[in-house]
């Protein structure tokens, strides 16, 4: 047997030689998969024990450790074991490098993927801005592996130097045919660093009115009043002027409504006063002002303004409502008659209040 294996070769190398690489490949990783193993349930026993989210972090990436990874470098380091002349060996350094260089790349990934969720960065697993998370976490995936490619490719003996000038050549070509693209990532951009608005806020933007659900790198999208989702281009949002009411903390009211000609002066310096002592009764209402404020074409005019301390818009229609119907009333009680005003609609169906 052991003449047969030092007579016998295999693509011109002895099958002895062969049968120790396979045997020292084998020892390679099972020591390298039993190793890596126990030092990540170790880490894990240390993570326990430590309030930090650093060690959790390191533990989620080096999990994602392939295990083709130990396969390839136990297979190179028993290859160690030939008879290679140097150009061999160093193109087994090579591999070596590329095996290694793209695992290394696979951890940092998974370690921007972790920090763009921002599940073990936050307590409360909420990301701060995930307008700028998510156009970070892009552009430091597409920086990673692009180094990589440049790295291996200089290591295999290619010149980079003319490759990455035909790159930035290309890239300009491919620049001025996505501009689109680019504005709307550059838009996305602006609204994470400005934060005109963000996800949960109502806004009104020309003809769009909805609450914001998502904010992408190229799209908004909108949930409307009428309950359809809008999707809207970053750039075409932020050509507009953006109203976001999510964020008012006072709401100023203004409203005017017009009474006939012939109603008494007596009555027209009592209506102002009425609708003073009804708003002052309010909790969340300072009142303004309530003035009879012009003759109108077709009526006397009142304008009446208060300030809400709520941005809740259902809150500010059920106390306009209630002032609505005490001016009603009141109206009603002085024999007052209601005249056809453009710019208060709740009272335009009513002429006259019985």
């Amino acid at each position: 047997m052991n003449e047969w294996l030092m007579s016998h070769t295999f693509l011109t190398l002895p099958i002895y030689q062969w049968a120790a690489v396979g045997v020292l490949s084998l020892l390679y990783f099972f020591l390298m998969l039993g190793s890596w193993n126990y030092l990540i349930a170790k880490l894990s026993d240390l993570s326990l024990k430590t309030p930090s989210k650093f060690d959790d972090l390191l533990i989620e990436v080096l999990r994602v450790t392939h295990k083709a990874t130990f396969v390839f470098l136990a297979l190179l380091l028993g290859m160690r074991f030939f008879d290679l002349s140097e150009k061999w060996v160093n193109r087994l350094d090579h591999v070596t490098f590329i095996v290694i260089g793209i695992q290394v790349t696979i951890w940092l990934t998974k370690g921007i993927d972790l920090w763009g969720s921002g599940k073990l960065i936050n307590r409360d697993g909420d990301v701060p801005n995930p307008v700028i998370i998510g156009m970070l976490s892009w552009i430091f995936r597409a920086a990673v592996w692009s180094v990589l490619l440049l790295t291996l490719l200089a290591n295999v003996g290619v010149n980079i130097t003319a490759f990455v000038a035909s790159l930035g050549i290309g890239g300009i070509a491919v620049a001025l045919a996505v501009q689109s693209i680019l504005s709307d990532l550059f838009a996305s951009l602006s609204i994470g660093l400005d934060k005109p608005f963000v996800i949960g806020d109502f806004i009104v933007s020309g003809n769009i009115t909805g609450s914001v659900e998502r904010i992408g790198l190229k799209s908004t999208h909108i949930r409307s009043i009428n309950g359809e989702q809008i999707v809207c281009s970053n750039t075409e949002l932020l050509k507009s002027t953006i109203h976001n009411y999510k964020r008012m903390s006072k709401r100023r009211v203004s409203f005017t409504f017009g009474v006939s000609f012939d109603t008494d002066p007596d009555c027209l310096e009592r209506i102002p006063e009425l609708i003073k002592s009804y708003i002052e009764k309010i909790d969340i209402a300072t009142f303004d002002r309530a003035h009879f404020k012009t003759f109108g074409a077709q009526n006397l005019e009142f304008e009446v303004v208060y300030i809400l301390d709520t941005d809740n818009f259902n809150a500010y229609m059920d106390i306009q409502q209630s002032l609505n119907l005490f001016i009603m009333r009141e109206l009603k009680k002085l024999k007052v008659d209601f005249m056809p005003n453009m710019n208060f609609i709740s009272l335009n169906n009513e002429r006259r209040v019985n």
